[in-house]
């Protein structure tokens, strides 16, 4: 595992890691009496993280759910099918982008912040974005190679 991947995973990991031991920490809270004010705006911000890196390493790995039960099936046509993988995943976060983009371009000054604990709405856009932006670079440069063969 290359050094990157290696920060990467553990990044991601460490944000999981922590909106459990956040939602944990609330739950014990809310039960002796002494809730965690503003524990879910954090357990948000958490999960967007670990999921964007999830994302990530899911388009770079080629690790997102196959069809094989079709795919096995179609013969000559197989190579074809390898193409229009990466295409759509490309496209879906083309998609994706666009109306994340959308919308923090129509909020940015808004300075939007959650209620109770002030967490800033348009960095965790930002880290989205630039997620979703990831997987298309990515998912591109696997249909690129696959047109190459």
């Amino acid at each position: 595992m290359t050094g990157l991947r290696r920060l990467a995973v553990w990044t991601g990991g460490a944000a999981l890691l922590a909106a459990t031991v956040i939602d944990t920490l609330a739950v014990i809270g809310r039960n002796v009496g002494l809730p965690a004010i503003g524990s879910i705006e954090l357990v948000q911000a958490a999960v967007l993280v670990s999921g964007i890196f999830g994302l990530i390493f899911a388009t770079a790995g080629d690790d997102h759910a196959h069809v094989r039960i079709v795919t096995d099936r179609l013969g000559r046509w197989r190579s074809s099918a390898a193409v229009v993988g990466p295409l759509s995943m490309a496209l879906f976060f083309a998609a994706l982008l666009t109306g994340s983009v959308w919308l923090a371009v129509d909020l940015w000054n808004g300075h939007e912040r959650s209620e109770l604990l002030g967490v800033s709405w348009r960095l965790l856009r930002l880290a989205a974005n630039l997620g979703f932006a990831a997987c298309i670079v990515i998912a591109l440069a696997a249909l690129f190679r696959r047109t190459r063969r």
